[in-house]
């Protein structure tokens, strides 16, 4: 019987494979296969917290699937975005200019400003001009193609433009990797490369992992139940204010997701596995103010645990 494998596109999966300290070889050979910046870079990568920073009240909440600062302080976004929503562009614009505000402070100098790189990936195709599955873009002038400054970029890798047949470059590989689901299309990307492998190896492992199984189904039904309101609100024909609901959405999103679909799951998991309030709280990541809104629903299901 062939091996059951979770997708390595869920989010979930995907920053447990790349958003890991202990897989930055894994990150780093991705990265190597995107971006063309200096080796020295790849020496130090940092994973960084994902949230965004907020200077006021009104600022819109940011929060990256996976942040990496390099040697030399280049910021790099990576994105994976499986469900085709509304105004992404302008999202993608939207995270990588935070990424240079919150690098200076008032009264520093716009000199301390780094490179950022954003590198977002589809499961849809995301750019219509062209047919390339790899799309890079900086400032430039359209009339004589001089560049304003390389401070900015934005690359976009799209699944759905991936070629059945390889070109023999390891971009090709690791799309390649996100894209399969059998086991015989995960042993032959295997073979690729020694990180390639071992990116095969943590997810097998990680799709033997019950709790990691419940988590990434939990997370995916969650994400079904946000893009079918998404929809319905189109469908329905509510255009005034649309766009605005749907960048609170984006912002509320992470409080909704935490009072719903995670606590359901940190709940499945105390009585499940019998494993403590406080572990499950760090292995679905939620912040410790929520502890006692969650021992009073353990209490009211009648679910016994440990703090």
């Amino acid at each position: 019987m062939s091996k059951e494998y979770l997708s390595p596109k869920s989010d979930l999966i995907f920053k447990m494979i790349f958003g890991d300290e202990k897989n930055v070889d894994i990150l780093t050979a991705f990265l190597k296969s995107v971006l063309n910046i200096s080796i020295d870079e790849y020496q130090e990568l940092k994973i960084v917290d994902p949230h965004l920073k907020i200077y006021n009240p009104n600022d819109k909440l940011g929060v990256l699937d996976i942040k990496i600062i390099t040697k030399n302080g280049i910021s790099i976004d990576i994105e994976i975005q499986i469900v085709n929503v509304p105004q992404m562009r302008e999202r993608i614009v939207f995270y990588t200019s935070k990424m240079i505000t919150e690098q200076i402070s008032k009264g520093e100098s716009y000199t301390n400003i780094k490179k950022v790189i954003s590198i977002v990936i589809t499961d849809y195709t995301l750019i219509k001009e062209n047919s390339d599955y790899h799309n890079t873009y900086r400032l430039y002038d359209k009339k004589t193609g001089s560049e304003f400054t390389d401070v900015l970029e934005i690359n976009t890798l799209e699944l759905s433009k991936l070629p059945q047949n390889e070109d023999k470059s390891e971009l090709w590989n690791w799309l390649a990797f996100l894209k399969s689901k059998k086991e015989e299309e995960f042993k032959m990307i295997a073979q690729k490369s020694p990180e390639l492998n071992k990116a095969v190896c943590v997810l097998a492992q990680l799709s033997q992992d019950e709790k990691t199984k419940l988590l990434a189904e939990e997370q995916e039904k969650a994400q079904i139940d946000y893009n079918a309101s998404i929809k319905g609100a189109y469908d329905s024909g509510i255009e005034k204010g649309i766009e605005e609901g749907i960048e609170k959405g984006i912002e509320k999103g992470i409080e909704k997701g935490i009072e719903k679909g995670t606590i359901t799951t940190l709940i499945k998991l105390v009585g499940k596995y019998g494993i403590s309030v406080k572990s499950a709280m760090e292995d679905v990541g939620l912040d410790e103010k929520y502890k006692e809104e969650i021992i009073n629903e353990l209490q009211n299901r009648g679910i016994k645990y440990i703090e």
